[in-house]
């Protein structure tokens, strides 16, 4: 591969990776915001809570916040865009499982009782699989070293 390519490769899996970490980053922060008390009921979980959400789902919309921060580190990771404290090995398979993940994700989004879910969230996860894949699938110069 020339260097031409090979830099036009990295800066195109540096853009793939950023792109769907700003996803995650979005996703981190309605989970935060449901977390937090705000009335985003409709948007969620189904879409069976009108308003606030109780107690018990605004702990769980926390605990999500911190994995999709995670998934956010991970991608970063996986498209060389930073040092994370996801090892990079780590990264290779996470987006992986991300992209498996982010599939059902759409699935159950484009099925719930919810217009949000169904018209906002499953497109918006849908094509933060896309994202995941392409880069799950992208390989770098330390992976054909290896091969």
């Amino acid at each position: 591969m020339s260097v031409i390519a090979s830099n036009a490769h990295r800066t195109a899996v540096a853009g793939l990776a950023a792109t769907a970490a700003t996803g995650f980053l979005v996703i981190t922060a309605f989970q935060l915001s449901l977390a937090a008390g705000a009335p985003l009921g409709r948007a969620a979980l189904g879409g069976a809570n009108v308003g606030t959400l109780p107690v018990e789902l605004r702990v769980a919309c926390a605990l999500q916040a911190g994995f999709w921060l995670l998934a956010a580190f991970t991608v970063l990771t996986r498209g060389h865009v930073l040092r994370s404290p996801v090892p990079y090995r780590v990264s290779r398979w996470g987006t992986w499982v991300l992209t498996a993940l982010l599939a059902v994700g759409a699935v159950m989004n484009a099925a719930s009782s919810s217009p949000w879910e169904r018209y906002g969230w499953a497109p918006f996860v849908l094509v933060l699989m896309l994202l995941c894949l392409l880069l799950a699938r992208s390989h770098d110069s330390a992976e054909q070293e290896e091969a």
